[in-house]
Formats: structure tokens, sequence, C-alpha cells
């Protein structure tokens, strides 16, 4: 099977994107599906509740922060499973970095960067300050995910993020849509932030309704020399140029099955319910020729009803606990013009946490909740082919 899927791949990588697309079109015709499959793995031995932040397979490094009451702790581990480091960045020391304002970033082989409310820091794997960088200009952010999947993305000596909101922006004005950007590019050397792309005018956010807070929140990668991005509740993803004036190429409407998006509201009033109950794009990848998106699908309308009706305490953990089995987020393979190849829920791989580095894919493993794990594991992902011949 390794050797068949060398060939495909071999024989992907050389035809022109024509070739390529049409190549998928029969694979799937003749009932071939593409899907992941378990290469190899890492595990930690941990008692704790770990947030993985980034890793590298170049310099075989894991970085991962046990979240604390009072302080966060950074752990570096290696790919055999072993932690080389541990010590903490939070609190009155003189190398502190604050507060967080986008996952840790393993910046080459033997350090880190942290972008915060003190401004871009690198630290060696030991914790040892190595450079401090202000940032220019400083605000607080409305929101951010800390998570494996979540963080900046490198081009040319610069970071790709998500604008992550202005208070200075009036969120109950319609007109915010029309000013709101999307995008920044995060210089380390400089601390300057370039904030760019506005929603698209066929965009739903530009259809004239209300939309709850953050429910733009972009999903993003660099591939082609592009930004993939979708924003959130919109199953769409917008290709855009990764260079001034960043011309929007094309779209890629997302046919994903059962998907429930939020159309918007005539009111600024929008209850915050629909942050739980809607779809919404988590992670965006592309590997292979492929595109690998990570949705939750959101409420059918029977249970979004539901939802809203008044319950005791004991009736809304039960409702909750039933819609969290009912509903999860799921993986979508599509070929590069958007068809839909293959959808599943990937078992216990979390589809918000791929991560690609260095052509590979890797994925955490949700911890079992029916026992008490002293360890976590990250996986390592390929695509595999199966079907008729």
């Amino acid at each position: 099977m390794k050797y068949l899927i060398y060939v495909f791949f071999l024989f992907l990588f050389s035809c022109d994107p024509k070739d390529k697309n049409t190549t998928m079109e029969e694979e799937r015709k003749v009932g071939k599906t593409v899907s992941f499959e378990k290469l190899n793995s890492i595990q930690i031995d941990y008692l704790g509740n770990p947030t993985v932040h980034d890793l590298d397979p170049e310099s075989e490094t894991i970085l991962f922060v046990e979240d604390r009451e009072f302080s966060d702790e950074i752990h570096v581990a290696d790919f055999d499973g072993n932690i080389m480091a541990s010590f903490s960045k939070t609190g009155d020391v003189p190398d502190s970095y604050g507060a967080l304002m986008a996952t840790l970033r393993i910046n080459g082989d033997s350090s880190f960067i942290a972008y915060s409310y003190n401004g871009f820091l690198t630290y060696d794997f030991s914790g040892q300050l190595q450079s401090r960088i202000k940032l220019k200009e400083f605000q607080v952010p409305n929101f951010y995910t800390m998570a494996m999947g979540f963080g900046m993305e490198k081009l040319k000596g610069k970071y790709l993020y998500i604008d992550q909101g202005s208070r200075l922006l009036d969120y109950s004005s319609i007109n915010v849509y029309q000013e709101m950007r999307l995008l920044n590019w995060l210089d380390p050397e400089t601390g300057e932030r370039e904030s760019f792309i506005y929603f698209p005018e066929n965009s739903i956010f530009r259809s004239g309704k209300y939309f709850f807070r953050d429910s733009w929140a972009p999903a993003f990668t660099l591939a082609d020399d592009l930004i993939y991005v979708a924003f959130g509740i919109e199953p769409v993803i917008y290709l855009y140029e990764t260079a001034f004036p960043y011309s929007l190429v094309s779209s890629i409407p997302l046919d994903l099955p059962d998907y429930q998006d939020y159309k918007g509201s005539d009111s600024y009033l929008i209850s915050l319910s629909l942050r739980t109950t809607s779809g919404r794009i988590e992670n965006i990848k592309k590997i292979y020729g492929f595109i690998v998106v990570a949705y939750f699908p959101g409420y059918n309308a029977s249970d979004i009803k539901e939802s809203f009706t008044n319950k005791t305490p004991e009736e809304a953990m039960v409702f909750r606990e039933r819609m969290r089995e009912k509903y999860t987020s799921r993986i979508a393979i599509l070929d590069s013009l958007g068809n839909l190849i293959n959808d599943f829920v990937p078992g216990r791989l979390d589809p918000k946490s791929m991560l690609l580095r260095n052509d590979q894919l890797w994925m955490f493993e949700t911890p079992d909740l029916e026992t008490e794990q002293d360890y976590f594991r990250l996986f390592r992902v390929g695509l595999k082919i199966e079907g008729s011949e």
C-alpha cells in the first residue's frame, strides 16, 4: 500500500494542475477515496492538561504549555517523548512575556518566539531570553485561541496571523463589516504590524446583516504562494495574493454535509448561544494537492430551537452532553477545485489541531475521557488512497 501511495504522489506532482484535477475527478468516479493514515506517533508522559503550541521535525522539538491559575509553565520535549526543559515566563520576572496573543512558535533549530503583550520575545530551548522587540502599536486583543493549529504562519521573515479586533470599532454599527481588516503581517524584527484584507463584496458579512462577535475569526494557511482563508462561519475558502495589494484571486465554495451556516440577523442583539450551535470552519491545510478542511457542522434546526428553550441547570447539563456526543468536528478532503472527495470524523484525532510543518501533517489525540491519562500523543498523518482498481 505504501508503494501505491508513493506512486500516486509521484504522479500527482508530475502533472500540471489541469491533469491533476482531472485525475482526482476520475478517482472519485470509480469509487476511490482519500482518507487519513497514521504514519507515526510521539507519546509524552505527562499528567496534566497540556496545550501543544508547536513542533519542528527538523530539530525534533515539541513545545507545550500547562496553563495554571497564576502562571503558565512551558515544556520543551523531543520526539522520543523526553521533556528536556521546563520553565515559566509569566509573572514578575524580568524576561516575562506578560500574556500571549498567539501560540508559541519554534523559530529555527534552537529557539522559539512569543508574540505577546510585551512584544516579540525570543527564547532558547532552555528558557534564556535571546531578544526582545517592542510592538510599534499595541491593542488589547478581542479574541484569540491558544491551541495546536491556531498559530502564526511564517513567510519570508514575517508571520501571518489573524487580526484580533479593535475595541475602537463600533460593533453595533452595520458599517463595521466594511471597516474590519481580517489578517495581519507581523514583523518580529521591527515590531510592526500590517493589517490587510477586508471582507470580499460577495461575502455573507457584506449582506447587510449582523453577526455574533468573532463569528468571522479566520482559518488560514499558506500554499502555492497564496493565502487560503475562510472567515469563521462562512463556508467559503478565499485565495489571496501574499503581496500588496493582496488581490483576491479566486474563491472555493465548500459543499459540506449537513453544514448549518448562520445567515445573520436584522438586529445587533444576537444570542451568544449561536457560538456553539453554528457551523464554522476551524482549520485549513493543503497537502499533496488536496485541501484538508476541519469544520464543525453546527446543530440542526430542531436542536438549535431546543438550545434556546429555558432549562434547569441539570437539564442544561444533560442537553450539552447529548449535543457534545451528537456533534463533533469533522474532516473534509477536497480536490483543488473544491470537489468533496471524503468527509469523516478522524477517531480521537482532533481535527482543529492540524499542524503542517516541513510538509508533514501532525495532529493531537484527544484524551480518553473514561480514563485518567498520564500521557498525551501526537500523530503524524498521511493521506491514504483506497477504492476499486
